[in-house]
C-alpha cells in the first residue's frame, strides 16, 4: 500500500502542511512512525479522510481550490470493477470526480483506493493519470 507524507498528503487535500500536521495531531487522520522518525499516513486512511473533508468536513484554515488547466491531482476513493466498465472515485480537495472507464484501462493502471492519481476534465469527460 501507499503510504505519504504530511507535505504529500497536504498536497493532494488541498491545506498547506500546517494545516495537515494540525489534523495529525488531534488525531484526525492516523500517522505512524516510520524508523528515521518521518510521519507517514496509509493511502487508505489518507483517502478515507479525504472522503470526510470532501463532505463538509474540512476546517477554516483550507484554502478554495480551482482547477488549474483541468487538472485535479488527487486521491483514489473508490474503483468499483464490472466485467467490463469500472467507475473510479477520485477525491481532489473538496471536489469528487467520478471516471467511468474500462476495466482493462484499471487493470493496465493499477487503480486502487490510496493511490494518488490526477483526474483531467475535457467537456464532460474524465480522464485518469498515474502520478
Amino acid at each position: 500500500m501507499q503510504q505519504y507524507t504530511i507535505g504529500q498528503a497536504a498536497r493532494l487535500l488541498g491545506v498547506s502542511p500546517d494545516t495537515a500536521r494540525r489534523w495529525a495531531d488531534a488525531g484526525r487522520v492516523n500517522t505512524y512512525r516510520e524508523d528515521s522518525g518521518r510521519r507517514l499516513i496509509d493511502g487508505r486512511d489518507l483517502a478515507a479522510f479525504a472522503v470526510e473533508l470532501g463532505q463538509g468536513g474540512a476546517d477554516e484554515d483550507a484554502p478554495d481550490r480551482t482547477s488549474v488547466r483541468n487538472a485535479f491531482p488527487g486521491i483514489v476513493t473508490a474503483v468499483k470493477l464490472g466485467d467490463v466498465a469500472a467507475q473510479v472515485e477520485i477525491q481532489a480537495g473538496p471536489h469528487r470526480l467520478v471516471s467511468l472507464l474500462t476495466r482493462e484501462a484499471v487493470e493496465e493502471l493499477g487503480l486502487e483506493v490510496g493511490m494518488q492519481a490526477t483526474a483531467r476534465v475535457k467537456s464532460t469527460n474524465v480522464h485518469v493519470d498515474l502520478v
